[in-house]
């Protein structure tokens, strides 16, 4: 039996993700492997440096900081989240990243990007919490229409949820057999066709399948909400997800709104625990 933590993205809904996993690495929770998309990536891999109340700590003080997230950044540098400053400063000075206890935890942590050329998610695996897995990380979590595609490893990429929004069926795929999903959506919640579609293949004309997947995102993500909603029934997988609508800002800048999410995260998680663990030790 492998145990997996599979992380949906979602943007600042994503502070329920992190109120989650500081309850999991308060209380000792531990998985062979985890996968995250989007924000799903970047907070959840402070769960392999075991760095606890980090991506609450450093979004709540950041939040208003035009070099974090803000249309100034977007205008200068064409990403709404500003590269150097999420992915060089913070990391590296302002909020330090724990790369050595990244490194050496053997819970394993991919992440998934969507191929411009392809449409197709693809997967990495990170090792050290270095440039290039920051840089995996960045593409998993870059919207589009407001960040530019990221070149690494020869791909050019943008984000994971384009293509695959929560990735249990590639921890499947490589042996992950008791899985914990957690989702920043409430049970039946379905998405919409995506709004600005012109724009988005206008802008990305150049790169027909990724305007496709674009175009198919809502009935992926659909079939994906079913397909879990059957694992968590049969007791295939554990499913954490808010009781209702986050209603929050994809780019919230008021920390109190980021502390309110966090918290039900923590809520929700806590009240879990009991019937989490039963299902971690292969009982339920």
């Amino acid at each position: 039996m492998k145990k997996g933590l599979v992380l949906e993205g979602g943007a600042m809904r994503g502070m329920f993700t992190a109120g989650v996993l500081d309850v999991l690495m308060e209380n000792d929770i531990e998985f062979d492997g985890a996968a995250g998309i989007s924000a799903g990536a970047v907070f959840g891999c402070n769960y392999k440096s075991k760095q606890i109340g980090r991506a609450i700590r450093y979004n709540k003080k950041y939040c208003k900081d035009p070099r974090f997230c803000s249309i100034r950044s977007l205008i200068k540098t064409g990403d709404m989240y500003g590269e150097d400053f999420c992915y060089r400063e913070l990391p590296d000075t302002l909020d330090p990243f724990d790369t050595e206890t990244f490194r050496n935890n053997p819970t394993e942590f991919y992440v998934g990007a969507t191929d411009m050329k392809t449409g197709e998610c693809i997967f990495h695996k990170c090792e050290d919490g270095g440039r290039k897995d920051l840089k995996w990380m960045q593409a998993s979590a870059s919207m589009p229409l407001v960040s530019r595609p990221v070149e690494v490893d020869g791909y050019l990429l943008l984000d994971g949820g384009i293509a695959d929004s929560v990735p249990y069926k590639y921890m499947e795929s490589i042996g992950y057999d008791r899985n914990l999903i957690v989702l920043t959506q409430p049970k039946g919640y379905r998405k919409s066709k995506a709004a600005m579609m012109s724009l988005f293949k206008w802008k990305l004309k150049a790169y027909p399948a990724i305007v496709e997947a674009m175009a198919r995102r809502h009935e992926m993500y659909n079939r994906q909400m079913e397909e879990i909603e059957e694992r968590e029934q049969e007791g295939r997988a554990f499913v954490i997800r808010p009781p209702e609508a986050l209603g929050i800002s994809r780019t919230e800048k008021n920390p109190d709104e980021l502390e309110r999410v966090y918290q039900l995260g923590r809520k929700v998680a806590l009240d879990a625990l009991p019937a989490l663990s039963t299902f971690l030790n292969g009982e339920g």
